[in-house]
């Protein structure tokens, strides 16, 4: 039966220290060179934090998932964003000036849902990007300079539908 340890870790920035070191200690494995596997695996994903999963079975050997960051994460990177707006950012119809902390544009919004697909409930790339307008909206990130809100009625409307065809 293996071992399964999931954390949250810094991408590129995993310490052997908590919450990984703790958790591995007792599974007697080399604790640094899982840290340095995770680092060389997460280095892409600088400054988010990243969901692994460290797999040990009863040989001792080693296996990692990476996951894939949340949206939010992938969205404050697309608008080069340290963090999104207020808890009230969504909460009025549309967002005032004062509440929109950056925009991106529907083609990362298209980027971050096909990163993101895997994790989906959606079975559409369409309702995925959705979902991600979702986020966008109480994060107060907007659209081709729209609320998402907006987008989102746009896509029900048809008028993204060729940015959706599948290959």
């Amino acid at each position: 039966m293996a071992d399964v340890i999931e954390v949250l870790v810094p991408g590129g920035k995993a310490s052997p220290g908590p919450p990984i070191g703790p958790a591995l200690g007792p599974l007697g494995i080399n604790i640094k060179a899982v840290v340095d596997d995770i680092n060389a695996k997460t280095a892409s994903y600088n400054g988010m934090q990243v969901p692994v999963k460290v797999i040990v079975d009863d040989k001792k050997n080693v296996t990692l998932e990476i996951g894939i960051p949340p949206a939010s994460a992938l969205i404050l990177i697309e608008a080069g964003l340290e963090k999104g707006a207020s808890g009230e950012a969504g909460l009025e119809k549309g967002l005032s000036s004062e509440r929109t902390v950056g925009n991106i544009s529907i083609a990362q919004v298209i980027k971050i849902a096909k990163m993101k697909r895997q994790s989906s409930l959606s079975y559409e790339l369409k309702n995925t990007v959705k979902e991600i307008l979702g986020t966008c909206l109480s994060m107060g990130i907007t659209v081709d300079e729209k609320p998402a809100r907006d987008v989102q009625k746009a896509i029900d409307a048809g008028e993204y539908a060729d940015l959706f065809i599948e290959p």
